[in-house]
């Protein structure tokens, strides 16, 4: 659990619990009686919770369960059976999004483009299909915030794409997919609704000094390592420049991806959009973080929703559901 002051704290020290301190405080701050439960190995904790305070709504911040991130939908799933509400995303969206290969089939079928790609299950070699060239990159099938994503990711070779394979194999302990890279910009979107969609103003991820042939991705010290993100002048802002017609597609994109992957609640698209002026889809976070500097709250400020406000419309959202039960 956050302490209740982040005085004496460095960003670094408090990367692990700021979101949870920032949903936490701005709940309180909205008026809103509060009860943090940490859950990682027990279901228990969470009935006894639910029948001691019934709580009107359940915000749920969990990101895995017994060490797994494939099993946050199983708890989302228990909240459905005890028939409490909670925000985010509902499990099936959870699954769905969560397998970037299937989600990739299931937008390629309603025509939403996204780079080329193969899967490579655990104790199996990577074989190169027709039309996926090199430089490809590998990601782990599941996995997410960017674990196991280094520069090592994008590979030239047969003989390195084998090595990388058996990284994601080996230490992320996934299935792997290889996707062809594209050379672009990393685009995130962010989603907000149940029937009615609201999408937030593109958002983009800036790369000012980086080191030499470096390629412009995400990776886990991207994402995660302060000092990284100050040493090499990485920041986030609203998209601009971008081509013309480019903001509507990647917000017609954006609602169509979400009703597809049947999300709810709110999520996160993320895209890249190529040097051929082509928007590709790389994969949706169905449970993005929602700290206070994160790109979802901040593309959500750009668009005139403060954050105090933004965390009361997913609380909003997710007590519809108990109206939608009944």
């Amino acid at each position: 659990m956050p302490p209740e002051s982040l005085e004496g704290y460095t960003t670094k020290q408090s990367n692990d619990w700021r979101s949870l301190y920032d949903v936490i405080q701005a709940l309180k701050k909205l008026g809103h009686d509060v009860r943090p439960l940490g859950v990682q190995w027990e279901l228990g904790p969470i009935r006894e919770a639910v029948d001691e305070w019934k709580p009107h709504v359940v915000f749920n911040l969990l990101e895995e369960f017994y060490g797994q991130v494939e099993f946050d939908q199983h708890v989302v799933s228990y909240l459905e059976l005890l028939q409490v509400p909670y925000t985010g995303c509902n499990p099936r969206g959870l699954v769905i999004s969560r397998g970037k290969a299937m989600a990739k089939k299931l937008l390629g079928y309603h025509r939403i483009q996204s780079p080329q790609f193969a899967t490579v299950r655990r104790g199996s070699k990577p074989r190169r299909t027709r039309g996926l060239d090199f430089p490809l990159i590998v990601k782990s099938l599941t996995a997410d915030a960017s674990l196991g994503i280094s520069q090592a990711s994008i590979v030239d070779s047969d003989a390195a794409l084998l090595e990388r394979v058996r990284f994601i194999h080996q230490s992320v302990k996934t299935d792997a997919i290889v996707e062809q890279y594209v050379e672009g910009r990393e685009i995130y979107v962010g989603v907000l609704g149940n029937e009615r969609l609201r999408v937030f103003p593109a958002w983009e991820l800036l790369f000012e000094n980086l080191p030499a042939g470096s390629a412009t991705i995400a990776t886990a010290r991207v994402k995660h390592d302060p000092d990284y993100q100050l040493k090499r002048g990485i920041r986030q802002q609203a998209a601009v420049d971008l081509p013309d017609g480019m903001a509507d597609k990647i917000v017609r994109t954006t609602k169509r991806a979400f009703r597809v992957l049947e999300l709810d609640g709110y999520a996160r698209i993320d895209y890249r959009l190529g040097r051929d002026g082509r928007l590709y889809f790389l994969e949706a976070n169905a449970n993005p973080d929602v700290g206070r500097a994160e790109e979802f709250a901040s593309s959500a400020e750009e668009d005139g929703l403060s954050y105090e406000a933004l965390i009361q419309r997913i609380v909003n959202l997710g007590q519809s559901r108990a109206s939608r039960a009944t």
